[in-house]
């Protein structure tokens, strides 16, 4: 049993460690560095093109020769990984997403010219098909409308085996299909690639946080009315969330996502407390969008909350967050 320690006015002042900054700094329980840090970012076809995501102030599009441009100064700030995502030509999408494991692809071209531009920078590729399908969904569906669960395996399958020989250092399904974990890492241990990692976005929520992002990948018209919640979980559940993640775990994740981020930092502080793996989250499209909208309308500081913002991740217990302040956060921590 462990011992209280009684605190009584005025033998104890919790002010005294807080008067002045050197011992605010000494006492600090948590801390946020540039290696905390993964930059989402979005790939688009053709060279020198940048395109606005309007639902996502200051984010843009990039075509490859522009995005090893951003990257190398990413890396340069100290951000270890990006995350991508690709915009897919509408005329590419189709009901089975045959593209989605394309060799000569968007995401495995992009995949071989960043590791050959910059090597040490780690390159987490998105294993879904959502930017695949002309339905939206993220996944293989039957004429209901229903996901197959064991189908979309079978193509998330060959998915990630495609990012994995193209020179991906992290594949992250994050479809929400049961069993893809396992039979993702059997393949990749089949084809000789052990050391690709695998992120599991294991608690991903049927958020209405991800609009922006569906927006800036073009998934959402494909989308219509339709939603995710026959695969995507219940934002009402957190214990399901660590069911997720220990299956995960078992099935060969190195690492495990929650998703969104600060509306569900409460799951973030029970995986890592109660199954003690490597755990991220990612600051959605959603949570920046807001943020951004209070900074334009001047109700907030900017700097400051998003510094704060990303701290409260590491408080909860992250390891790291994807966020699209990367950049921008990584410059202020350099300062």
């Amino acid at each position: 049993m462990s011992f209280q320690i009684p605190r009584q006015f005025p033998a104890t002042r919790m002010r005294r460690m807080r008067r002045d900054d050197f011992s605010r700094r000494l006492m600090r329980e948590s801390t946020l560095t540039a290696a905390d840090l993964i930059w989402p970012v979005f790939v688009l076809e053709g060279e020198n093109r940048r395109e606005a995501v309007p639902s996502m102030p200051g984010v843009e599009r990039l075509s490859l020769d522009l995005l090893i441009e951003e990257a190398r100064e990413a890396y340069q700030l100290g951000i270890p990984a990006l995350a991508l995502f690709p915009v897919v030509d509408p005329a590419l999408k189709s009901e089975l997403a045959e593209e989605a494991y394309h060799a000569g692809g968007l995401v495995q071209r992009s995949v071989r010219a960043l590791k050959d531009a910059i090597p040490e920078l780690g390159v987490i590729t998105d294993v879904a098909l959502d930017p695949y399908t002309s339905h939206g969904q993220d996944g293989i569906i039957d004429d209901s409308g229903y996901v197959l669960n064991d189908r979309t395996v079978e193509t998330l399958l060959k998915q990630a085996l495609s990012h994995a020989e193209a020179g991906a250092d992290v594949v992250a399904p994050s479809d929400m299909m049961d069993g893809r974990i396992g039979e993702i890492r059997r393949v990749l241990e089949q084809e000789h690639l052990p050391n690709v990692r695998i992120m599991a976005y294991s608690a991903k929520y049927a958020s209405h946080y991800y609009g922006p992002f569906r927006d800036a990948v073009g998934s959402a018209a494909n989308l219509g009315k339709a939603d995710k919640r026959t695969y995507q979980m219940d934002p009402a559940n957190g214990d399901e969330a660590l069911h997720e993640v220990a299956m995960d775990i078992a099935e060969g994740a190195d690492m495990v996502m929650v998703k969104p981020g600060m509306p569900y930092l409460d799951v973030v502080r029970r995986v890592k407390e109660e199954l003690k793996v490597p755990t991220y989250a990612y600051q959605v499209s959603g949570e920046y969008a807001m943020h951004m909208a209070a900074f334009e309308n001047g109700w907030l500081d900017a700097d400051a909350v998003i510094l704060e913002s990303l701290l409260c991740f590491k408080r909860a217990g992250a390891d790291g967050v994807l966020t699209y302040f990367a950049k921008r956060a990584a410059r202020m921590l350099a300062q």
